[in-house]
């Protein structure tokens, strides 16, 4: 049976570091509606920061470009796509290994993947070189099933 999708949305936004705080506000506010928790909250926010600093940062480096989101709101789930048309990436499996960067001189960690895999449930990414990287990424809310008695 597939999952039926209870609401969406798409943004796009210029490439510009000052735009990652809007994004990661703007889908921790559509993702408010399935009731999270502060921390799954925290962990969206973070996630989405990490993906869109990657475009902003790698994808278009020394130019300025497109980052769209589409998200989904399912029963208990939030898909998040974040997308750009930017240098893409060369080798995903290395891209994704802890501490693995192409910008140290920016003092870049290497750990957005790493993070975004850890604080989601699922994470997918495509690229190609000279075209740009679509990653999606889902997150399970757990709806608070305690009941208090008095």
């Amino acid at each position: 049976m597939e999952k039926q999708v209870k609401n969406e949305m798409k943004i796009e936004f210029l490439s510009k570091s000052a735009n990652e705080a809007f994004a990661r506000i703007a889908v921790a506010s559509f993702a408010s509606q399935l009731d999270p928790t502060i921390e799954e909250i925290a962990d969206i926010k973070t996630s989405v920061s990490e993906a869109v600093t990657n475009s902003i940062i790698h994808g278009y480096s020394n130019t300025e470009g497109i980052v769209r989101i589409k998200a989904k709101l399912y029963e208990n789930e939030i898909e998040i796509e974040i997308s750009d048309n930017g240098a893409g990436i060369e080798n995903i499996e290395e891209a994704r290994e802890p501490l693995y960067t192409t910008k140290g001189n920016l003092e870049r960690s290497g750990m957005g993947f790493t993070i975004m895999e850890n604080f989601m449930d699922d994470l997918s990414v495509e690229s190609i070189v000279g075209l740009g990287t679509k990653i999606v990424m889902t997150k399970k809310i757990k709806k608070d099933t305690t009941t208090y008695s008095i």
